[in-house]
């Protein structure tokens, strides 16, 4: 999809001035090229401004001077909400109708089983009922697909992969921008998720699709039933995650990373390799790697059981 820039302006209420340039996407300051629209809302970021190759950025007035000369500014005091609008333009055009999946040799597919186009399918697939797989959806050899899995356009399965009932991969991240006036507009989560190879994912889990580039989870990581991976994680090789994990958007989780049950993390932030969160607990900020760590907010897990043990210490005394 190819957009005049003028026109994406003009649909998001923008003033556009300048020699009008062709748009195929939109990305971060730092991954954007010279034919991406990319956005500035945040001052830790400022340090990206200056060597960006967006061909043109959503900026507010202040910083616009920092972007090189090859960047059109265009400013705006609400740059996420526009991004927001203009993040529609490039959504994936969905449509009901399918097609035939390229097969590998010896598939089993399930006459039950939807497909969109162009999908491709390796050798010694197995695809059971109720399964849809999406538009230029990639499942590697020997992976297996139980019962009512459904993978989302552009999706990318590796090799020797389990994926159990009732998984959603490639669902939209829980994205919006905000009005003035408290409403919430979408912002269309226009990447991908990539599942490598030897991954086993429980039933009920839902790996949602990145705003920009992808989610990954990396290989032979095993996932447990009814996780949440919330857009743009990054999930490290060999990590283990227990029931009702969450990891809030753009988490990276290192390699063999554990987490307990209902352990959660807040967002954008990263855990080390090697690392355990025990279960329950609630990870605030980023960890070093190869230690274990419990509680909320999450601390070195013999400190948590001092504290614990203290606090006991006081209930008995006011006894």
């Amino acid at each position: 999809m190819i957009y005049k820039l003028s026109q994406i302006t003009e649909n998001i209420d923008l003033d556009f001035a300048g020699t009008d340039i062709e748009i195929n996407g939109i990305h971060t300051l730092s991954e954007a090229t010279s034919t991406q629209l990319s956005f500035f809302t945040d001052s830790k970021y400022a340090s990206q401004l200056k060597d960006t190759k967006a061909a043109a950025v959503l900026i507010d007035e202040k910083h616009a001077e920092l972007l090189p000369s090859t960047t059109i500014a265009l400013i705006t005091d609400e740059a996420y909400l526009k991004l927001a609008l203009a993040s529609k333009f490039f959504a994936h055009k969905l449509i009901t109708k399918g097609g035939h999946p390229a097969l590998g040799e010896n598939c089993d597919i399930d006459k039950r089983v939807r497909f969109g186009n162009n999908v491709t399918l390796g050798d010694n697939v197995t695809v059971m009922a109720g399964c849809y797989v999406g538009d230029n959806v990639v499942v590697g050899s020997g992976t297996l697909l139980h019962p009512n899995v459904t993978l989302y356009h552009h999706t990318q399965i590796g090799a020797e992969c389990i994926i159990h009932s009732g998984t959603v991969i490639g669902c939209d991240g829980y994205g919006f921008a905000h009005t003035r006036f408290g409403e919430h507009v979408k912002i269309y989560q226009n990447g991908n998720v990539v599942v490598e190879d030897n991954v086993e994912i429980g039933a009920n889990c839902a790996i949602d699709r990145a705003v920009f580039g992808t989610t990954y989870i990396r290989k032979g990581t095993k996932l447990d039933n009814l996780i949440q991976i919330a857009h743009n994680c990054d999930v490290g090789e060999h990590s283990l995650c227990a029931a009702q994990v969450g990891l809030a958007g753009s988490t990276t989780l290192g390699r063999n990373v554990v987490m307990g049950g209902q352990s959660a993390t807040a967002g954008h932030l990263e855990v080390g390799a090697f690392a355990t969160i025990a279960g329950k607990g609630g990870v605030t900020k980023s960890l070093e790697g190869g230690k274990t760590y419990a509680g909320f907010p999450a601390i070195d897990h013999k400190l948590w059981l001092r504290l614990q043990a203290k606090m006991m210490g006081l209930v008995k005394r006011k006894k």
